[in-house]
């Protein structure tokens, strides 16, 4: 039985068990192939392909969910009846805003069929490539290959489709003292070049072994796009959220000029590095979503929930577990600048690679302390100088992109396979480029 069909037998089936029953389904069916190495050498290849149902239904103002990866008529069966009792149970839900009326969507996705059917030579040679232009550091990391296909319809008359894959690599390079680490996002597995990654890998890690300790305090810095995908992540899943906003935790401040004039952030499902399916969690398509323009916040992802709270629409950004975590958007873009080197025009400053270990501080001011990683480097008169052993940031993430506090964006981007939040964790977009900005709160080493 197709998806389409199956997602249609459910209904039928909710119908027939509980007419008054307003139900939404998705069928999804990923394929997830992933190739490790360590110590340069290949040690695993796994795949897993996985069907999965949900359901969601509301009754007499209560709404339950269910899922099964079976999909036998009496596997079916139990998730309708097990779902039905889900609900009966459930308290009143009074921000239910009801099921999504029928639309189309724009698109299909975005899929290319040599990666979705991508055998373990093809990733086998992305990780060749990456350790042969390491040149003899010792090499780390995975290359993947994801496809997914999936079908949303509910009682109301909606039905989508659509499909995407995504290919990613991520790794690192060591010397025995030092780390540099590279890696990318695409839509085909083609355009994940292993030989660029790991040359950018090595180089870092080279520049990286004489290191040095630095004094606490603030200092201008040049994030390379490693570090402001994290950046842009805390902005996204704890202040540009729908339900942060609704709940009044949110440093959001539609209209206002948030940020400096050079920051212009949105989220494009529609693009042709957008990833998923061209709809979200509840059915509805998605579209492009201005959230920063020339620094004034002009608006938030929102579910059906959020904006019926917010007195709104949905801004096709729901995901499963929104409940917790709100909407949330998975193909973000921070838009690039003109600049080709940003370091030159730095007196005194810090080159940061990556931040680990981030952990939100105070939702409000998005006040972050973390660590930096794979690589920093003092800037002096232009120039890099010394390399810095690990430091400790406590820092505003919003603060930091303030009027007048970012001092220049790069020409160039890189596309992150990093997810926005976990609850984004199936396929997510992040295209940023590096940012030169005027304060960073160092506070202290790897240690505290």
């Amino acid at each position: 039985m197709t998806r389409e069909g199956l997602a249609a037998r459910i209904l039928d089936m909710v119908a027939h068990a509980n007419s008054t029953a307003e139900a939404s389904v998705s069928v999804s069916q990923e394929h997830r192939a992933l190739t490790r190495f360590a110590e340069s050498f290949i040690h695993q290849n796994v795949a897993d392909e996985s069907e999965r149902v949900a359901l969601q239904l509301h009754v007499d103002g209560r709404t339950a969910s269910a899922t099964t990866n079976q999909t036998s008529g009496e596997a079916l069966s139990a998730l309708v009846t097990s779902c039905l009792a889900a609900t009966a149970a459930s308290p009143i839900d009074p921000g239910w805003a009801g099921l999504t009326p029928r639309m189309g969507v724009h698109s299909a996705g975005n899929w290319d069929e040599a990666t979705a059917t991508a055998a373990p030579a093809a990733r086998a040679s992305v990780v060749r490539s990456f350790v042969d232009a390491a040149a003899g550091l010792a090499c780390a990391g995975y290359c993947q290959t994801v496809s997914i296909e999936a079908v949303f319809a509910n009682s109301a008359g909606h039905a989508v489709t659509g499909r995407s894959t995504q290919a990613s690599a991520d790794a690192i390079a060591r010397t025995g003292r030092s780390d540099g680490a590279a890696r990318t996002a695409a839509i085909a597995l083609s355009d994940v070049d292993g030989a660029a990654l790991g040359t950018a890998a090595a180089a870092k890690a080279r520049a990286g072994q004489e290191q040095v300790a630095l004094d606490p305090g603030r200092y201008e810095v040049v994030l390379e796009p490693g570090a402001v995908a994290d950046l842009v992540a805390g902005l996204l899943s704890q202040g540009l959220n729908g339900k942060a906003v609704v709940e009044g935790r949110s440093f959001v401040q539609l209209g206002a000029q948030q940020f400096d004039r050079a920051v212009s952030l949105w989220d494009d499902g529609t693009d042709s590095r957008a990833v998923g399916p061209p709809f979200d969690a509840e059915g509805t398509p998605k579209r492009r979503l201005d959230l920063v323009s020339d620094g004034v916040t002009t608006g938030v992802p929102h579910d059906r929930r959020t904006a019926a709270a917010y007195g709104t629409e949905t801004t096709g950004h729901a995901v499963e577990g929104g409940e917790r975590w709100g909407a949330l958007p998975a193909d973000v873009r921070l838009a690039a600048g003109s600049v080709d080197d940003l370091v030159a025009d730095v007196e005194r400053g810090l080159l940061v690679s990556d931040f680990w270990y981030t952990r939100a501080l105070d939702p409000k001011t998005l006040v972050y302390t973390g660590l930096t990683r794979n690589g920093v480097w003092l800037i002096e008169d232009g120039r890099l100088g010394s390399a810095l052993s690990t430091l400790r940031f406590t820092q505003s993430y919003v603060d930091a992109l303030q009027p007048g506090a970012v001092l220049g964006v790069s020409r160039s981007t890189e596309s992150s396979p990093r997810a926005i939040a976990p609850a984004a964790g199936g396929l997510s977009s992040l295209v940023v480029p590096s940012l030169r900005l005027a304060s960073w709160n160092i506070t202290g080493g790897a240690a505290g």
